[in-house]
């Protein structure tokens, strides 16, 4: 079984053939999907689908760093409500992001710092989005990091970046990247190995070779492993079974082959 750890499903973009999605992810042998959450108008189609899908898909609770704006406290309060009323599997996904928003940086960090403390306060993982900002993240993790646990969300370092995140408690998170040509994942997954690495998606986004530019989804996570197996000198069966048992043991999960 397959776990893919980061997924938008209930987005726009699966609206005319999720349920199709959803079957060729399951004849692909993906047995979970993680879905992340953007923000208060994306939270309930999310759980709805959850809800539709239990046991195969695992709702997370959070804001994106893109969705921080004059609003951002009432959106911290609404995931606050959100955490009292749902059963999520984790916090985000939540982070920095200072490629599509520079000006509102310190809000950004607030609303981090928020759900670090959300996710320490339940016992969660946090997945986290770090886009241009990988350095501004590692320093709000040092200064709120008692241990946590989660997934630095489409790994966006080199080797050395990795085993910064890796001594601070987490997981790489890696996706469709990895199969492009010269792609820095490559070599940061020759020189770090599996053990601290889990499969993603980021589906509809960052489709795998040979399908790049097309709409991602969870079906594609066997290319992806492919690719590692490949760069790393794994079996594919390997792959698979080191990923699934770290994504199992960060989200608290037990094993299993079908719905």
């Amino acid at each position: 079984m397959f776990i893919d750890t980061h997924a938008h499903l209930y987005t726009g973009e699966f609206d005319p053939d999720r349920d199709a999605v959803i079957e060729r992810a399951l004849a692909a042998g993906v047995g979970r999907v993680v879905l992340p959450d953007i923000d208060s108008t994306t939270r309930e189609a999310e759980l709805t689908l959850a809800a539709r899908y239990p046991g195969l898909m695992l709702p997370l609770l959070g804001i994106h760093p893109t969705s921080i704006r004059e609003d951002y406290r009432d959106e911290l309060a609404a995931l606050e409500r959100g955490l009292a009323r749902h059963a999520a599997r984790g916090i985000g996904e939540c982070g920095i992001d200072l490629y599509r928003e520079k000006t509102r940086y310190k809000e950004q960090v607030i609303a981090f710092e928020w759900q670090l403390h959300a996710a320490r306060e339940l016992d969660l993982p946090v997945i986290i989005h770090s886009r241009e900002a990988f350095r501004e993240v590692v320093a709000v993790l040092k200064r709120q990091h008692h241990d946590m646990r989660g997934i630095f969300h489409c790994f966006p370092g080199d080797a050395e970046d990795a085993r910064r995140v890796i001594d601070l408690g987490f997981l790489l998170g890696i996706g469709g990247v990895v199969t492009f040509k010269n792609s820095l994942m490559a070599t940061v997954v020759r020189e770090t190995g599996l053990d601290r690495v889990v499969l993603e998606t980021d589906a509809p986004y960052l489709a795998p070779a040979p399908r790049r530019g097309t709409r991602n989804e969870s079906a594609c996570i066997p290319l992806i492993a492919a690719k590692i197996a490949e760069l790393t000198g794994r079996a594919a069966s390997e792959v698979e079974e080191i990923t699934t048992r770290n994504a199992l043991e960060l989200f608290s999960l037990q094993p299993q082959t079908s719905n």
